[in-house]
């Protein structure tokens, strides 16, 4: 009390968060909300490639993705998921039987190892269930940050930056958001993309990458941004014609 008057506390007024710092681009927000307009016209409802017909057996084929294709994978898990389609029954078909099924699959033996333990892990630790966080899906054996994006994403509805080999590329060559890790791009592609377009990014990025921005020869000219395009090896700047692409082949079954 000073004079007869209480003194009002600085404390007491509420502490305000501060809104994360958006990364430097060379890109302006509109440009960036323009470019991500024409990806949802483009691709209304993208779709992960990977088959599959629970969280659990997303898992999986995430996990079996590591250098390997989508096709590939899916070609192997197929019949593996008619018959183990759960934890407690990819535990009963064992390792020697798992590995028959996906020995097409790049590094298989390993990953059989790691989904018979994750598979374990799930029912000793989460009651058989997948968790639906990043801190949990890490701890399970063979599961890194981009599966357990993926699995955040495609399986529990969450937006997040999954950088695979073609975000990375894309983020780097069109100078979206350069960086030397993949962390280091997911954390800029999260803080610059618009939030009306944050859950289907990765897809976009992805889909665009694989089949128009292609690693050895872009196709500049299939490109619908390529105006809005600042790599500086693109061959074209006229943006090709916005329409809604066909279904993809692959994707989760139903």
């Amino acid at each position: 009390m000073e004079n007869g008057k209480i003194k009002k506390s600085r404390a007491a007024a509420p502490a305000r968060r501060k809104a994360p710092a958006r990364p430097k681009s060379i890109y302006s927000q509109d440009e960036l909300r323009e470019m991500f307009r024409r990806f949802s016209i483009q691709r209304p409802e993208p779709k992960g490639e990977l088959e599959h017909v629970n969280p659990f057996t997303l898992v999986v084929a995430v996990a079996l993705s590591a250098q390997a294709t989508d096709a590939g994978v899916n070609k192997a898990t197929r019949a593996l998921f008619q018959v183990a389609d759960t934890p407690e029954k990819m535990l009963a078909l064992g390792e020697e039987k798992l590995r028959d099924y996906i020995k097409t699959i790049g590094l298989y033996r390993n990953k059989a190892k790691n989904v018979i333990a994750l598979s374990q892990m799930l029912i000793d630790r989460f009651g058989g269930e997948v968790p639906r966080t990043r801190e949990e899906l890490v701890m399970l054996p063979g599961v890194g940050r981009k599966t357990a994006n993926v699995v955040l994403s495609m399986a529990f509805g969450q937006s997040t930056m999954a950088v695979d080999t073609h975000i990375f590329r894309i983020a780097n060559r069109l100078r979206l958001a350069p960086g030397k890790t993949p962390d280091e791009v997911e954390d800029k592609l999260i803080r610059l993309i618009p939030d009306e377009y944050l859950y289907h990014a990765h897809h976009w990025l992805i889909l665009h990458g694989r089949y128009c921005c292609k690693a050895r020869k872009p196709e500049c000219e299939r490109c619908v941004i390529a105006d809005l395009c600042k790599a500086p090896e693109k061959t074209c700047d006229v943006p090709a014609p916005l329409v809604e692409l066909p279904l993809q082949l692959f994707g989760p079954t139903p």
